[in-house]
């Protein structure tokens, strides 16, 4: 789907999405689980949520390549992995901002990083669209099924995390 020599961008995009949603959700459950909520950052009493680093990261790397000079030099994988490291952080808490409250065990965070790493995957792994064959369309397809399968999924985990917060925090 992408030109062959940004495929590889793609994927370190992915790969560092996928282990900052991750690293973000289980530092999240370590902190309600041993209570160190006092670990955010706080400014004149406003928690700073993470998802605001990832906006100064994306807001960083779009003018490093905007503002850069022009030059023959291919995007450096520095770039890609800063990019995804801040799509993690925003998209972690894509429900917050969606939704403007407090809630952070949203599934529509889960959703959107989903439909994030999926989108990515296409970009990073697949083939342009004129060179698919019958083994190609049995994966998008089965790929499309287990993207509704974790939705259904995140339906069923996403109240109940809510639920497991509220109680950790009595």
């Amino acid at each position: 789907m992408l030109p062959s020599n940004t495929r590889p961008l793609a994927r370190l995009v992915l790969l560092s999405l996928m282990l900052t949603f991750v690293v973000a959700r289980l530092v999240s459950i370590l902190m309600l689980l041993f209570h160190k909520t006092d670990m955010y950052l706080h400014v004149r009493d406003t928690h700073v949520h993470h998802l605001n680093y990832g906006i100064f990261l994306l807001a960083g790397v779009g003018a490093y390549l905007l503002f850069s000079p022009p030059s023959a030099a291919p995007t450096p994988p520095a770039a890609a992995v800063i990019y995804g490291i801040g799509l993690g952080l925003t998209f972690d808490e894509f429900g917050m901002w969606l939704h403007l409250n407090g809630d952070y065990w949203q599934r529509a965070s889960f959703d959107a990083v989903i439909v994030l790493v999926a989108a990515l995957g296409l970009a990073g792994y697949t083939p342009p669209l004129a060179r698919w064959r019958h083994r190609q369309i049995a994966a998008a397809v089965l790929a499309l099924l287990l993207l509704a399968g974790s939705m259904r999924l995140a339906a069923r985990v996403g109240p109940r995390m809510q639920s497991w917060e509220q109680r950790v925090r009595s």
